[in-house]
Protein backbone atom coordinates (compact mmCIF):
# COMPACT_ATOMS: atom_id res chain seq x y z
CA UNK A 1 0.00 0.00 0.00
CA UNK A 2 2.83 2.39 0.88
CA UNK A 3 4.57 1.64 -2.42
CA UNK A 4 1.35 2.34 -4.30
CA UNK A 5 0.97 5.69 -2.55
CA UNK A 6 4.55 6.66 -3.35
CA UNK A 7 4.07 5.67 -6.98
CA UNK A 8 0.85 7.64 -7.17
CA UNK A 9 2.59 10.70 -5.75
CA UNK A 10 5.35 10.43 -8.29
CA UNK A 11 2.91 10.03 -11.16
CA UNK A 12 0.95 13.10 -10.09
CA UNK A 13 4.20 15.02 -9.87
CA UNK A 14 5.31 13.85 -13.29
CA UNK A 15 2.00 14.60 -14.99
CA UNK A 16 1.75 18.11 -13.58
CA UNK A 17 1.84 20.36 -16.63
CA UNK A 18 3.74 23.52 -15.83
CA UNK A 19 3.66 26.75 -17.82
CA UNK A 20 5.79 26.57 -20.95
CA UNK A 21 7.72 29.68 -19.94
CA UNK A 22 8.75 28.29 -16.55
CA UNK A 23 12.49 27.90 -16.06
CA UNK A 24 13.87 24.39 -15.96
CA UNK A 25 15.62 25.09 -12.65
CA UNK A 26 12.31 26.12 -11.10
CA UNK A 27 10.60 23.02 -12.45
CA UNK A 28 13.30 20.82 -10.94
CA UNK A 29 13.06 22.66 -7.61
CA UNK A 30 9.30 22.12 -7.58
CA UNK A 31 9.73 18.44 -8.34
CA UNK A 32 12.25 17.99 -5.53
CA UNK A 33 10.00 19.87 -3.11
CA UNK A 34 7.06 17.58 -3.85
CA UNK A 35 9.28 14.49 -3.59
CA UNK A 36 10.65 15.62 -0.22
CA UNK A 37 7.13 16.34 1.04
CA UNK A 38 5.99 12.87 -0.03
CA UNK A 39 8.95 11.30 1.75
CA UNK A 40 8.30 13.22 4.97
CA UNK A 41 4.64 12.19 4.84
CA UNK A 42 5.61 8.53 4.49
CA UNK A 43 8.00 8.81 7.43
CA UNK A 44 5.53 10.76 9.54
CA UNK A 45 2.91 8.04 9.12
CA UNK A 46 5.48 5.42 10.07
CA UNK A 47 6.37 7.35 13.24
CA UNK A 48 2.71 7.77 14.18
CA UNK A 49 2.11 4.04 13.86
CA UNK A 50 5.32 2.56 15.26
CA UNK A 51 6.33 5.09 17.88
CA UNK A 52 3.13 6.73 19.06
CA UNK A 53 0.41 4.13 18.45
CA UNK A 54 2.51 1.06 19.30
CA UNK A 55 4.69 2.71 21.93
CA UNK A 56 8.04 2.04 20.25
CA UNK A 57 11.18 4.11 20.64
CA UNK A 58 12.08 6.79 18.13
CA UNK A 59 15.35 5.96 16.39
CA UNK A 60 16.65 8.11 13.57
CA UNK A 61 18.98 5.38 12.34
CA UNK A 62 16.16 2.86 12.10
CA UNK A 63 14.05 5.16 9.92
CA UNK A 64 16.82 6.32 7.60
CA UNK A 65 16.66 3.17 5.40
CA UNK A 66 12.95 3.81 4.80
CA UNK A 67 13.72 7.41 3.86
CA UNK A 68 16.34 6.15 1.41
CA UNK A 69 13.97 3.56 -0.07
CA UNK A 70 11.26 6.18 -0.55
CA UNK A 71 13.63 8.56 -2.34
CA UNK A 72 14.88 5.77 -4.61
CA UNK A 73 11.30 4.73 -5.44
CA UNK A 74 10.43 8.30 -6.41
CA UNK A 75 13.64 8.54 -8.45
CA UNK A 76 12.70 5.39 -10.37
CA UNK A 77 9.24 6.83 -11.03
CA UNK A 78 10.80 10.04 -12.35
CA UNK A 79 13.10 8.04 -14.65
CA UNK A 80 10.16 6.07 -16.00
CA UNK A 81 8.33 9.32 -16.63
CA UNK A 82 11.35 10.70 -18.51
CA UNK A 83 11.29 7.65 -20.77
CA UNK A 84 7.56 8.02 -21.36
CA UNK A 85 7.96 11.69 -22.23
CA UNK A 86 10.82 10.90 -24.60
CA UNK A 87 8.62 8.41 -26.47
CA UNK A 88 5.84 10.99 -26.67
CA UNK A 89 8.30 13.61 -27.93
CA UNK A 90 9.61 11.36 -30.70
CA UNK A 91 6.07 10.63 -31.86
CA UNK A 92 5.11 14.30 -31.68
CA UNK A 93 7.96 15.30 -34.00
CA UNK A 94 6.21 13.53 -36.88
CA UNK A 95 2.79 15.01 -36.21
CA UNK A 96 1.86 18.41 -37.59
CA UNK A 97 -1.96 18.32 -37.48
CA UNK A 98 -4.28 19.69 -34.81
CA UNK A 99 -4.32 18.03 -31.41
CA UNK A 100 -7.38 16.10 -30.25
CA UNK A 101 -6.69 16.12 -26.51
CA UNK A 102 -4.45 17.12 -23.63
CA UNK A 103 -1.96 14.30 -24.17
CA UNK A 104 -2.27 14.18 -27.95
CA UNK A 105 1.03 15.92 -28.60
CA UNK A 106 2.09 17.54 -31.86
CA UNK A 107 5.30 19.02 -33.25
CA UNK A 108 4.68 22.34 -31.51
CA UNK A 109 4.81 20.50 -28.15
CA UNK A 110 8.27 19.06 -28.73
CA UNK A 111 10.14 21.88 -26.99
CA UNK A 112 7.99 21.69 -23.88
CA UNK A 113 8.21 17.90 -23.83
CA UNK A 114 11.99 18.08 -24.01
CA UNK A 115 11.99 20.44 -21.04
CA UNK A 116 9.73 18.11 -19.04
CA UNK A 117 11.95 15.17 -19.92
CA UNK A 118 15.03 16.99 -18.69
CA UNK A 119 13.17 17.98 -15.53
CA UNK A 120 12.30 14.36 -14.74
CA UNK A 121 15.86 13.25 -15.46
CA UNK A 122 17.36 15.91 -13.19
CA UNK A 123 14.86 15.24 -10.42
CA UNK A 124 15.68 11.53 -10.57
CA UNK A 125 19.42 12.20 -10.44
CA UNK A 126 19.09 14.56 -7.48
CA UNK A 127 16.84 12.14 -5.58
CA UNK A 128 19.36 9.34 -6.03
CA UNK A 129 22.11 11.64 -4.77
CA UNK A 130 20.04 12.57 -1.72
CA UNK A 131 19.32 8.91 -1.04
CA UNK A 132 23.06 8.39 -0.51
CA UNK A 133 23.48 11.48 1.68
CA UNK A 134 23.16 10.56 5.37
CA UNK A 135 22.72 14.18 6.41
CA UNK A 136 19.83 14.56 3.98
CA UNK A 137 18.21 11.35 5.22
CA UNK A 138 18.63 12.42 8.84
CA UNK A 139 17.04 15.78 8.09
CA UNK A 140 14.04 14.12 6.46
CA UNK A 141 13.53 11.86 9.46
CA UNK A 142 13.85 14.73 11.94
CA UNK A 143 11.39 16.83 9.94
CA UNK A 144 8.98 13.90 9.86
CA UNK A 145 9.23 13.57 13.64
CA UNK A 146 8.37 17.25 14.06
CA UNK A 147 5.38 16.84 11.75
CA UNK A 148 4.21 13.76 13.66
CA UNK A 149 4.49 15.51 17.01
CA UNK A 150 2.65 18.58 15.67
CA UNK A 151 -0.24 16.36 14.60
CA UNK A 152 -0.37 14.66 18.01
CA UNK A 153 -0.15 18.02 19.74
CA UNK A 154 -3.11 19.35 17.77
CA UNK A 155 -5.17 16.27 18.62
CA UNK A 156 -4.34 16.55 22.32
CA UNK A 157 -5.17 20.25 22.34
CA UNK A 158 -8.49 19.62 20.60
CA UNK A 159 -9.40 16.84 23.04
CA UNK A 160 -8.52 18.93 26.07
CA UNK A 161 -10.56 21.86 24.79
CA UNK A 162 -13.61 19.60 24.50
CA UNK A 163 -13.22 17.72 27.78
CA UNK A 164 -12.22 20.76 29.83
CA UNK A 165 -14.86 23.08 28.38
CA UNK A 166 -16.49 25.36 30.98
CA UNK A 167 -19.70 27.34 30.43
CA UNK A 168 -18.28 30.44 32.08
CA UNK A 169 -15.43 30.52 29.57
CA UNK A 170 -17.73 30.45 26.53
CA UNK A 171 -18.84 33.98 25.58
CA UNK A 172 -21.83 32.71 23.57
CA UNK A 173 -22.83 29.97 26.01
CA UNK A 174 -26.22 31.50 26.81
CA UNK A 175 -27.19 31.92 23.17
CA UNK A 176 -25.94 28.46 22.23
CA UNK A 177 -27.68 26.92 25.25
CA UNK A 178 -31.04 28.27 24.08
CA UNK A 179 -30.46 26.72 20.65
CA UNK A 180 -29.45 23.38 22.16
CA UNK A 181 -32.49 23.32 24.46
CA UNK A 182 -34.79 24.10 21.54
CA UNK A 183 -33.22 21.27 19.56
CA UNK A 184 -33.69 18.95 22.53
CA UNK A 185 -37.35 19.94 22.90
CA UNK A 186 -38.32 19.82 19.23
CA UNK A 187 -36.19 16.95 17.95
CA UNK A 188 -34.53 14.76 20.57
CA UNK A 189 -37.46 14.34 23.00
CA UNK A 190 -40.06 13.59 20.28
CA UNK A 191 -37.65 11.12 18.70
CA UNK A 192 -37.12 9.43 22.06
CA UNK A 193 -40.89 9.28 22.64
CA UNK A 194 -41.41 7.69 19.22
CA UNK A 195 -38.67 5.16 19.91
CA UNK A 196 -40.18 4.20 23.28
CA UNK A 197 -43.66 3.90 21.70
CA UNK A 198 -42.37 1.52 19.04
CA UNK A 199 -40.62 -0.60 21.65
CA UNK A 200 -43.79 -0.77 23.74
CA UNK A 201 -45.90 -1.78 20.74
CA UNK A 202 -43.38 -4.40 19.74
CA UNK A 203 -43.33 -5.89 23.24
CA UNK A 204 -47.16 -6.08 23.27
CA UNK A 205 -47.32 -7.67 19.83
CA UNK A 206 -49.21 -4.77 18.30
CA UNK A 207 -46.51 -3.26 16.11
CA UNK A 208 -48.17 -4.52 12.93
CA UNK A 209 -51.76 -4.42 14.18
CA UNK A 210 -54.07 -2.73 11.69
CA UNK A 211 -55.78 -0.68 14.37
CA UNK A 212 -52.46 0.66 15.53
CA UNK A 213 -51.52 1.52 11.97
CA UNK A 214 -54.82 3.33 11.38
CA UNK A 215 -54.61 5.30 14.63
CA UNK A 216 -54.01 9.05 14.35
CA UNK A 217 -50.36 10.03 14.42
CA UNK A 218 -49.11 11.02 17.84
CA UNK A 219 -47.81 14.56 18.09
CA UNK A 220 -45.65 16.45 20.51
CA UNK A 221 -46.32 20.12 20.01
CA UNK A 222 -46.41 20.58 16.25
CA UNK A 223 -44.14 17.61 15.56
CA UNK A 224 -45.62 14.50 13.93
CA UNK A 225 -43.77 11.63 15.60
CA UNK A 226 -44.41 9.33 12.64
CA UNK A 227 -42.19 11.54 10.55
CA UNK A 228 -39.29 10.79 12.87
CA UNK A 229 -39.40 7.04 12.31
Amino acid sequence: MADAKRGDTARRLASWRRPKGMKLSDMVADGLYVASAATRLQLKNRILVDVIARGGDFDVQRLMPEARETLLTLAAEAEQDAQRIESARLRAKRRHSDSYGTHDYRSRDVRNLRKRQRQSEQVAAELRARAEDENELRTLVEDAREAAWSEVERNIDSTLRIEAARPDLEPDYGKLRDARMQSLRLIDLPRLAAHRRRNAQGAAGTLNDEKAMDAPAEKVGDVDLSELE
